[in-house]
């Protein structure tokens, strides 16, 4: 019986082995480039119409980090901004420093205020963004805002490249991991 057991363990992985040999090699996956050509300086955009966040997230990608925010609309109502490296994150209006995370600080200031403009009344409170264990981003906060514009403040590892861009109801803002 044991002869048996043994010489049926034998074909199996004989037959495995030859199974193997007919499968087709995976490829290695390809090498990302990560290489960008971004810059570090400021980065604004224009708009005619404020709109409103409701919404604001971040995601990790393989070349950089990512910061979302969601506004009211369409694409055709571009989100107005100004995205820029600052040495103090300064609180507007009240000029109070925020202290943030990090080796670099981007001030992030939309066209958008965090109250109704017809009632002034304002809007629901946007969500924290944990983005601990992020390869560039160190904290992300907002720090108020007036006169129709809402200002936050990311910390970055340090002062990385980034672009801003908007897609439908999206403003990104990607910085990289590299130069």
């Amino acid at each position: 019986m044991r002869r048996i057991g043994t010489a049926l363990a034998a074909m199996m992985l004989a037959g495995g082995g030859l199974l193997a040999g007919t499968v087709p090699a995976v490829a290695a996956p390809a090498a990302v480039d990560c290489a960008v050509t971004w810059g570090s300086l400021d980065k604004t955009g224009d708009s005619v119409a404020s709109r409103q966040l409701v919404d604001v997230r971040a995601g990790q990608h393989e070349c950089f980090d990512r910061l979302v925010f969601d506004a009211q609309g369409t694409a055709a109502d571009p989100i107005g901004y100004t995205v820029r490296y600052v040495d103090v994150l300064h609180q507007d209006p009240s000029d109070v420093v925020v202290p943030i995370k990090g080796g670099a600080i981007l001030e992030i200031s939309l066209f958008s205020p965090r109250y109704d403009p017809a009632t002034g009344q304002p809007y629901p409170p946007l969500p924290s963004v944990d983005v601990t264990g992020y390869r560039t981003f160190r904290e992300f906060k907002f720090t108020g805002g007036s006169e129709g514009y809402t200002q936050a403040g990311l910390g970055v590892r340090a002062r990385l490249p980034f672009r801003v861009f908007q897609t439908a109801n999206h403003l990104v803002v990607d910085v990289a991991h590299t130069w």
